[in-house]
């Protein structure tokens, strides 16, 4: 008689088992739509403030109160929809919060200013939401689509504003690369967001979880843009990751197989017919010399590293600053959080990689999975030339994504408070079985 009975849910309106909201409220797989408000809101905030001239002029005080109130909004709202502060254990965010430490104690001696307590408070905030968010970090792709739908809503705004203003959109100061005319944002950006939705898209549609034409639409826009910058760190981060993750979905997919043999088979015919423009497109017409000390940066790294430092300033750090030194920028995150968090930042940061890359590769094959070791791979080899892993970045957005995607789905009775009455027979409506149904 048990095996006909079905559970039909709660009955409506009354409190699902988390106890917090009706299920009405929410999206099919349980995941309030104003989280996904809250997750745009915190990549707003990592969009900066400083970048390329706009077609028109925007005070850099105006975007940074626009930024900053993103944030705040973003803490506010996600404290809204989990006022009983239910989260879930996360080794990523719990090393976040612990890159803090040093982060306030090294900024607290106000050697590079006023400005390094403000970014510490920035980075308690950009911490404290993702806290409350991770309640929702159920393994799914819910948040996949929140990232890929905030950073193409972003290249479209770079897209307008190429069609607006081509001329201010690739300026000849930065060598007729692509920027942000609507908004200031640099060629790196712009290759950064074009790459991580381009890999997460391309995912997806291996996995059958998106349609052809939308995916087309976001890859072919995403391509072209990132063609235009000439972000070569970004092309590399997406072709390595995606070979990454898709090796890791070989075994278990045809359609990855399929993928990645006609994917070999059309970059050997490119690179062999297209070798010289390639080659053209990568060396940006710089000469051998300066593509050896990457564009600078190598003098940079070079002058960080012989600077005098107390044993203080070695362990702690000098405090959160602008991501420069000497008035150019470091632009390598693993310099530059020992720069601001010392060489606890620098071991905490490492953590931080080596646990989302060590659980991704104790977890099964699946889609979730192969996406964060996307992210992974992509925010650890963009790290060489890039700065971010140690404050309030895209790179920390993109590594959240991660760790949500690995997160372990929470059993449906383990969700259910302590003492409930257990699903009887007699408190679940069932059809009538007739008596020689029964015997």
């Amino acid at each position: 008689m048990s095996g006909d009975l079905r559970y039909a849910g709660p009955p409506p309106g009354s409190p699902d088992v988390a106890g917090a909201r009706p299920a009405a409220a929410a999206h099919p797989g349980g995941t309030p739509k104003a989280v996904g408000i809250a997750w745009a809101l915190l990549g707003l905030n990592t969009l900066g403030s400083a970048g390329a001239k706009t077609v028109v002029p925007l005070p850099r005080s105006l975007i940074q109160m626009a930024t900053m109130g993103a944030l705040v909004s973003a803490f506010a709202l996600a404290l809204v929809l989990n006022l009983r502060l239910r989260i879930r254990p996360s080794a990523f965010v719990f090393l976040l919060t612990l890159l803090l430490v040093p982060s306030v104690i090294a900024s607290a001696n106000l050697e590079v200013g006023y400005g390094a307590l403000f970014r510490c408070f920035r980075l308690a905030l950009f911490v404290g939401t993702l806290w409350l968010l991770s309640r929702w970090w159920d393994g799914g792709l819910t948040f996949v689509r929140y990232h890929i739908r905030m950073y193409f809503a972003v290249l479209v705004l770079v897209a307008a504003g190429l069609i607006v203003a081509p001329g201010t959109a690739m300026p000849e100061y930065y060598g007729g690369r692509l920027v942000g005319a609507l908004w200031p944002l640099t060629p790196p950006q712009i290759g950064q967001y074009s790459a991580v939705i381009i890999g997460l898209t391309v995912l997806l549609l291996l996995g059958r979880r998106t349609t052809g034409r939308s995916a087309a639409l976001v890859i072919v826009v995403s391509l072209v843009l990132l063609a235009l910058t000439h972000t070569r760190t970004a092309t590399v981060g997406l072709l390595v990751g995606l070979t990454l993750a898709i090796g890791s979905l070989v075994l278990t997919s045809a359609a990855a197989r399929r993928f990645f043999a006609w994917t070999v088979l059309c970059a050997t015919v490119a690179a062999v017919v297209f070798a010289s423009a390639v080659q053209a497109w990568f060396l940006r017409g710089q000469d051998q010399e300066s593509l050896s000390n990457l564009t600078g940066r190598a003098k940079v790294w070079d002058a960080l590293l012989a600077a005098p430092r107390s044993t203080g300033e070695k362990v702690f750090g000098v405090g959160l600053s602008d991501k420069s030194f000497g008035g150019l920028p470091i632009d390598n995150s693993w310099l530059a959080v020992y720069h601001e968090q010392g060489l606890i930042g620098v071991t905490l940061v490492a953590l931080m990689i080596v646990a989302l890359g060590g659980v991704a590769l104790l977890r099964p094959p699946s889609l979730p999975r192969a996406c964060a070791i996307f992210l992974i791979s992509y925010c650890a080899i963009s790290s060489y030339t890039e700065a971010g892993l140690g404050d309030a970045s895209p790179y920390l957005l993109h590594l959240a994504l991660a760790a949500a995607l690995l997160a372990v789905p929470t059993e449906p009775s383990a969700a259910a408070p302590a003492g409930a009455p257990s699903l009887s027979a007699a408190a679940v409506p069932g059809r009538r079985i007739p008596r020689w149904a029964r015997r």
